[in-house]
């Protein structure tokens, strides 16, 4: 039997630990939303459910899943599809049909539901080589490094890279492609042009394969 004092204590650090626990998840909640009201966000995020999902699982393989994803990287995301430093043939035209109030309470929308998952798990050697190894021979850093071990994010803290675990391979190996002949100029200090245009296209597949199934 415990001495009431130390029951007492006892109990008294549990409570401690699990309101630390509560404020730590809200926390990580709080920085994953973004700045945006996600409550607010899901009735202005009508006009892109018809190709994201209302759940942010977009049906099409060619449009990326929207679940989950860093709020702050979706917007920052529709604002480069504003300025024309990202270039897509739908979203350059939609992004200016939204205004710029909105474009954080739809983000927090869709980082506010459950994060994207992988359909089957794609057991990929060579992707999952370069992904947690890299190659240091070629100067080619490994994905974790910025993505994450399990491709869903470093840290709440860095939004600035996106989650891609479970994200659909199509769309994964269409934008490494894009980044690889230029065509897509807007990642971190150019990080991923730099990266992906040492890697050949059975690489990019490869790790196409491997973190869309993660």
């Amino acid at each position: 039997m415990f001495h009431p004092k130390k029951q007492y204590f006892v109990y008294f650090t549990i409570a401690l630990l699990l309101l630390s626990t509560a404020a730590i998840a809200e926390n990580e909640r709080s920085l994953r939303l973004g700045p945006g009201d996600p409550a607010a966000g899901h009735s202005k995020a009508l006009l892109c459910f018809g190709c994201h999902g209302e759940d942010g699982n977009s049906p099409t393989p060619a449009i990326p899943k929207l679940a989950g994803q860093h709020g702050l990287h979706i917007s920052k995301q529709v604002r480069d599809y504003l300025a024309g430093t990202r270039s897509h043939q739908i979203m350059n035209d939609l992004a200016f049909t939204v205004p710029d109030e909105d474009i954080a309470d739809i983000s927090a929308y869709f980082a506010s539901l459950p994060i994207m998952k992988s359909n089957a798990r794609v057991e990929s050697k060579l992707g999952r080589t370069l992904y947690e190894n890299g190659d240091l021979s070629r100067m080619v850093v490994r994905c974790g490094n910025c993505h994450g071990a399990t491709g869903k994010g470093m840290d709440e803290d860095s939004p600035v890279y996106p989650i891609i675990g479970g994200q659909h391979k199509v769309y994964l190996l269409n934008q490494l492609r894009a980044f690889k002949n230029g065509t897509r100029n807007n990642s971190p200090g150019g990080i991923m042009n730099t990266t992906v245009s040492r890697l050949t296209d059975t690489e990019l597949e490869a790790l196409a394969d491997y973190m869309s199934g993660m």
